[in-house]
């Protein structure tokens, strides 16, 4: 039996700019019926506060404190350990790093988009190669642009970066055992008692049924593209 859903954003709720029809209607369903509902995403370019307003622009009833994001978790992992980042992200995505200092404890990787160049790169591998830890907000393949098309997301730079170094990246967001179960300790709902939907058959569907989730459903939106059922290792719900 469900009760607790959690949701991915870009693919499922909006596409770019545009909200996918039904989508608000849906989140009101859910909450309708008593279930708890937490949001997350593996988008790494806009800060969280664009995404609350761009979120309640498009009509989505939802609390600061539903909304799960990367940066949050990275946030939250440098003060616990006490280590100041060198950051290779988008200038956007800053502010969610406010307060925390910079420095040579461990790289931080996003979807630094066009920011990324062999000079940003080199520079994190340096780092990297003088010891720091290696967190990836992020290691998905694609994700469906603004044009509508698909375009490379962090995971190819995560691996340019491994590659490299030979340092394995810890990926705080999706597919990430850590990252879905804050969501669901903030529901109070067990693992098995959970729903994932989502588009990315690899990080939302197949990461959250590895995660121990009851069942994970994959839209036919977004990313998707024919036969991403076939490709989920577990297969979606």
């Amino acid at each position: 039996m469900v009760k607790g859903v959690l949701l991915d954003l870009s693919g499922v709720l909006y596409d770019g700019d545009t909200a996918i029809p039904g989508g608000a209607e849906a989140v009101a369903r859910l909450r309708g019926a008593g279930l708890p509902v937490r949001f997350l995403t593996n988008s790494t370019r806009a800060p969280r506060r664009v995404l609350l307003e761009k979120l309640s622009g498009m009509g989505f009833d939802l609390k600061e404190s539903e909304l799960f994001t990367p940066a949050s978790a990275a946030c939250a992992l440098l003060r616990e350990d006490g280590l100041r980042p060198h950051l290779l992200i988008h200038p956007d995505l800053e502010e969610d790093f406010d307060g925390i200092d910079r420095g040579d404890g461990a790289v931080v990787v996003g979807d630094a988009g066009s920011y990324f160049s062999f000079d940003t790169l080199n520079a994190a591998f340096r780092v990297l190669m003088r010891g720091a830890r290696f967190y990836a907000l992020a290691a998905n393949r694609s994700f469906r642009d603004a044009d509508g098309e698909l375009s490379m997301d962090a995971g190819a730079f995560v691996a340019a970066l491994e590659y490299a170094s030979g340092s394995e990246a810890q990926v705080l967001g999706k597919p990430a055992l850590a990252f879905f179960a804050a969501a669901l300790e903030d529901m109070g709902v067990a693992a098995e008692d959970a729903v994932m939907v989502g588009d990315d058959v690899e990080s939302d569907v197949s990461g959250a049924l590895t995660a121990g989730l009851g069942q994970a459903v994959l839209v036919r939106t977004g990313k998707y593209r024919e036969g991403d059922e076939d490709r989920g290792d577990p297969a979606p719900s």
